[in-house]
């Protein structure tokens, strides 16, 4: 079932998520709805409250950008509980994108290796280490579940030039070609 997405402005993203158990209702339909909803906005990651749940869940998928970069062949995660332990490497500087934040991307500074802990959806315990874009895109569905969003990592003067955009989000006036949940006025 494709579930609408929660745009800037919804208050669930802004809150930490909750850690869940094996025995979550409908964890496995919920987990099925995540991607099915991921895949019809074209995304590679969502994050629970993406779709308005405060727990510590995340889906990401990197197949569809295996055709341009055969690494990312077969890269799908399911991350229950997520807790990056480690964060190295070099701070790299990259543009990225947000489905809570439809027509909106800005340059992102983050740390080019993270090291994180998490259940699968079997609730089989997972200790490994990522770099480059799946140590970001997994930092970035993560700063979902802790509250924060991409543009909190931006600079000031960046996020006043990109003012107009969010308050249109939050007023509802931004379309995009999937289903979303603007903020009720």
């Amino acid at each position: 079932m494709i579930l609408p997405i929660y745009t800037y402005g919804q208050p669930v993203l802004r809150q930490k998520g909750k850690d869940i158990t094996k025995d979550y209702p409908n964890l496995k339909e919920l987990i099925n709805n995540m991607f099915e909803t991921m895949y019809n906005a074209d995304g590679v990651g969502l994050a629970a409250p993406q779709i308005g749940l405060d727990i510590r869940l995340i889906v990401i998928d990197l197949e569809p950008l295996a055709e341009e970069n055969p690494i990312f062949s077969g890269f799908k995660k399911v991350l229950i509980n997520p807790e990056i332990i480690e964060y190295s490497g070099e701070t790299v500087k990259m543009d990225e994108g947000c489905l809570s934040l439809p027509g909106i991307n800005e340059a992102v500074e983050r740390k080019e290796k993270i090291r994180i802990k998490y259940f699968d959806e079997n609730f089989v315990e997972h200790d490994e280490e990522y770099d480059a874009f799946f140590a970001r895109c997994i930092q970035h569905e993560y700063d979902h579940i802790e509250g924060t969003l991409f543009i909190d990592r931006i600079s000031a003067i960046r996020k006043q030039l990109i003012k107009s955009k969010l308050n249109n989000l939050i007023k509802g006036k931004t379309r995009c070609h999937y289903k979303i949940k603007p903020m009720q006025k």
